[in-house]
């Protein structure tokens, strides 16, 4: 695996991304290779703020022994109580639904690491409940895969629009930025995330 300092290296080749990375600084990383609870955390954290999302984070695992929700004691808990803990029904669902695929398939990363980013994409969407943007910030975040590009996020195509000055839409808009993060290649991954932070420090137009 390349090193943080290599990846900035071959980033900075692009002019524009440089003075990001110079702009935002060093950033830091939390992987977990525990594919299952990043799942579970992915769906519970679903159009809440981080405050919210983290308080009936900790009220879920509460509700098992040791904090863990193995996957059979999590079919087994009644949805009851996973609306007090301030899921709704169908979140609650979503749980259940990756708990039986942890059973019934296997999110042991060990197992899987060798599939490819589209292969694990692929795999991961057929649980009902998880979407295609989920699982690229699960790559991204939990994995540390290095060359991903969630390019239907809002928050990488207003920030390369802005940053490149891009006006396309569509079809059109998703070329353009296939385009500008070939260069970027194979550190995709590295190179959104300062895009993402640079733009939450609100110095974008």
């Amino acid at each position: 695996m390349n090193t943080y300092n290599e990846q900035i290296k071959h980033l900075k080749k692009d002019k524009i991304l440089k003075k990001v990375i110079d702009k935002v600084g060093p950033l830091e990383t939390r992987s977990s290779s525990d594919l299952y609870l990043s799942l579970l955390k992915a769906i519970v954290s679903q159009q809440l703020s981080v405050k919210a999302a983290d308080t009936i984070w900790n009220r879920f695992l509460k509700l098992f022994k040791d904090n863990y929700p193995e996957p059979e004691k999590l079919l087994k808990l009644k949805d009851e109580k996973l609306r007090a803990a301030g899921l709704s029904f169908q979140k609650a669902g979503y749980l259940k639904n990756i708990a039986r695929f942890s059973i019934e398939q296997t999110l042991d990363y060990k197992k899987l690491k060798s599939k490819s980013d589209d292969e694990l994409i692929e795999y991961l969407v057929s649980i009902k409940g998880v979407g295609r943007w989920t699982v690229e910030m699960l790559l991204m975040f939990s994995l540390e895969r290095s060359d991903v590009f969630p390019k239907d996020d809002l928050g990488i195509q207003n920030g390369i629009k802005a940053l490149y000055g891009i006006t396309t839409v569509k079809r059109e808009l998703y070329s353009d930025m296939e385009t500008i993060a070939q260069k970027w290649k194979p550190f995709r991954t590295l190179a959104c995330r300062y895009i993402w932070r640079y733009k939450d420090m609100n110095v974008m137009a």
